[in-house]
């Protein structure tokens, strides 16, 4: 008798302290097992019948809740300075939220800075760029002869008799390779290709010909 009484109690107490509805399978899981599910039916209807629980009835299911008229009701007052209490800690979880944000937004952008070892690298590359600039100003500053406007015609017109010819012996390999290689297939082409030494125009190249150097300045682009 003196265990079944101390079972109710703890049953009692557990419906109490978590004051909402539960069941008997509830009250046994929460138990670990202590109690057998029928067991703890028979006690919670018991307790209710004696008014310590409250039953209520769903269809086949029955749910046992704490007896609200027992449970002693909180003053106005203390309802009152609760809610105080409650507004002013929400109130300091959002600024706490709001400078959490705030940190976290510059740390961000710190993590998307420079390191110093970075910095000095790049402020090295600076240093000598300018070194570099400074250095091609040097003749300028003292003085010395630009480039004529004599050597100027001499060195477009070396520029192009020299684009001429190698478009002219282009023409000429293409047309050769062409004949060497139309029966080949692609793979040994590219193995004679590679055992002669020889290699087509490069993308740079290619670009190269279609640029401003060329295509703007009165050359016909290849």
């Amino acid at each position: 008798m003196a265990s079944k009484a101390k079972n109710s109690d703890v049953k009692v107490l557990k419906v109490k302290k978590m004051n909402r509805p539960f069941g008997a399978v509830d009250v046994t899981a929460n138990l670990k097992g202590a109690v057998p599910k029928a067991a703890t039916q028979k006690i919670l209807v018991a307790l209710a019948e004696k008014g310590e629980i409250v039953q209520k009835t769903y269809g086949k299911t029955s749910f046992f809740v704490a007896n609200q008229a027992s449970i002693d009701a909180v003053p106005a007052d203390k309802l009152t300075e609760l809610e105080v209490e409650c507004k002013t800690v929400e109130d300091s979880n959002n600024a706490l939220a709001a400078e959490v944000k705030a940190i976290t937004a510059e740390l961000s952008k710190l993590k998307n800075c420079p390191t110093d070892e970075e910095l000095e690298a790049e402020i090295a590359n600076t240093k000598k760029g300018i070194a570099q600039l400074t250095d091609r100003l040097v003749p300028l500053r003292s003085g010395a002869p630009l480039i004529s406007a004599e050597e100027l015609v001499k060195i477009d017109g070396d520029w192009a008799k020299w684009r001429a010819e190698w478009i002219r012996r282009r023409k000429v390999f293409m047309t050769f390779w062409q004949l060497a290689t139309d029966s080949l297939p692609p793979q040994e082409a590219e193995i004679l290709l590679e055992d002669l030494g020889m290699e087509f125009d490069t993308t740079e190249h290619k670009t190269l010909e279609k640029g401003p150097v060329v295509c703007y300045t009165g050359y016909k682009c290849s």
